[in-house]
């Protein structure tokens, strides 16, 4: 009977403990990191470089013949607004990037993942 009481009065502490504890399988960080490099396609880090510190995409010659540089811009240290307005568009503007169909939760993770990169 001792053994029951004491069974009851411990499980609301077991319960507490066992909830603050992250047992899922992959953090929220390498979710992010792994939609960054792979977010159905091309990754984020082929023109935004591997830490979101932009990147040149490409060297090419204009109409008149001048060389000309197409930059993936820097998205280390974009807002959550700006980031999820950016990705968020039924069509991209942007003549290069591509339109992702990434649902809310995959948008959190990637801008986590950037915002909080290990340098």
């Amino acid at each position: 009977m001792y053994k029951l009481f004491m069974l009851f009065l411990c499980l609301p502490f077991y319960l507490q403990a066992y909830s603050v504890i992250d047992y899922s399988f992959i953090t929220k960080y390498e979710y992010g990191q792994m939609l960054y490099e792979n977010p159905r396609g091309i990754g984020c880090n082929k023109c935004h470089g591997e830490k979101g510190e932009g990147k040149l995409i490409a060297t090419y010659k204009g109409d008149k013949g001048n060389e000309k540089q197409l930059y993936g811009p820097k998205i280390s240290n974009v807002t959550w607004e700006q980031f999820k307005h950016s990705l968020s568009q039924k069509e991209n503007k942007s003549l290069f990037m591509p339109t992702y169909f990434l649902t809310n939760e995959e948008l959190v993770s990637i801008h986590y993942y950037i915002t909080n990169l290990k340098k």
